[in-house]
């Protein structure tokens, strides 16, 4: 594992690709590469763009990158493709989408699948930003799949979060009042030169208007629903606009690079904003917290799994369920017990 590290860190683009390989397939020694990782993280900056299918993600994405390339910044791209049902691997994971960049070293692609993660975000990608980050990627692009309430999960990877809209999409400007809405920090109307445009930017103004009056008129989370992790996402977001941040809206035609140059404004606006606030550091601390969880959940489910397996297997437990020898509670309970006691007795020695 060493060895791999080592050649990462002197900035062996063999040596990256591997290790996000490893990272992905979590195989043997992942946990303690990514652990060495943390000590050389910290420096880059971490982008997140989403939005619905068609939007043009992709093509903003691979402009962006040709736009930090000309300022002689290197960049890192992790797209995130839909889970094969059957492999767990990315559906498009071998499609060309950097056009602009192919045969550049310093602009680092790799397609990565969802592996069912509810919020478009797995653990792994977390991970792979932190590879990146430690490899010396001065910018690093993580791009999801779709759009929709649980795509709010990018909020605890990027420090900056872009949603994309296309013109005449009412649908979608719908969609953004479902929730998404919230997480963004930079809003992209896409191909801009279709009719429509002008009125997608009104609704968007709009819609954040109608935010800020409601947040005005009162504190109450609107998101009471979404699960802790989520809750505490979303107040990052919400504590930012406290802090005087408005999401501007870029118009943008990605196919002729236009607007990029805007949209990487206030990107840099936004990162100012950050830094001048202490959001940054905020995010940092929350997104520590969140992989302290997800972990822990991780591990605690293998756990539990091993603990099941040695008790003859689920359909066995099933089976006294049924019988009426015992119930769900009850088993949940004695599964637990001695994980627990050993807990309790680690912490009390």
């Amino acid at each position: 594992m060493s060895g791999l590290l080592d050649r990462l860190l002197d900035g062996d683009h063999r040596a990256l690709a591997r290790a996000i390989t490893k990272i992905e397939n979590r195989t043997p020694g992942h946990r303690e590469l990514v652990s060495a990782l943390y000590d050389h993280t910290g420096n880059a900056e971490v982008i997140g763009i989403t939005g619905s299918p068609g939007a043009g993600k992709s093509t903003l994405v691979d402009k962006v990158a040709e736009h930090y390339r000309d300022q002689g910044l290197t960049v890192g791209v992790i797209a995130i493709d839909p889970s094969s049902p059957f492999t767990g691997g990315a559906v498009l994971g071998d499609r060309i989408r950097m056009a602009s960049n192919v045969g550049d070293m310093d602009v680092f692609f790799r397609s990565m699948s969802a592996r069912g993660s509810l919020g478009g975000v797995s653990i792994a990608t977390a991970d792979a930003v932190k590879a990146l980050d430690a490899f010396g990627k001065d910018r690093i692009i993580v791009e999801t799949v779709g759009a929709g309430q649980n795509e709010i999960d990018i909020v605890k990877t990027a420090d900056t979060v872009t949603v994309l809209v296309q013109p005449g999409s009412g649908d979608d400007v719908q969609m953004l009042k479902a929730g998404i809405l919230e997480i963004a920090d930079v809003f992209v109307v896409n191909k801009a030169d279709l009719d429509g445009a002008d009125r997608t930017v009104q609704e968007l103004q709009e819609m954040l208007q109608l935010r800020d009056d409601d947040r005005g008129r009162s504190s109450t989370d609107h998101h009471a629903g979404h699960h802790a992790e989520s809750a505490e996402a979303v107040a990052l977001q919400r504590t930012e606009a406290e802090n005087g941040w408005t999401p501007p809206i870029v118009e943008a035609v990605a196919t002729r690079g236009e607007g990029v140059e805007e949209y990487v404004e206030a990107l840099d606006d936004h990162r100012a904003h950050l830094e001048a606030t202490g959001e940054l550091d905020a995010k940092a601390r929350a997104r520590y917290a969140e992989e302290i969880r997800t972990l822990l959940r991780e591990d605690t489910a293998d756990l539990l799994t091993e603990e099941i397996t040695a008790r003859g297997g689920i359909d066995e437990l099933v089976a006294s369920v049924t019988a009426g020898e015992t119930d769900p509670y009850e088993i949940a309970d004695s599964v637990l017990a001695p994980i627990a006691d050993c807990a309790r007795q680690q912490r009390d020695s």
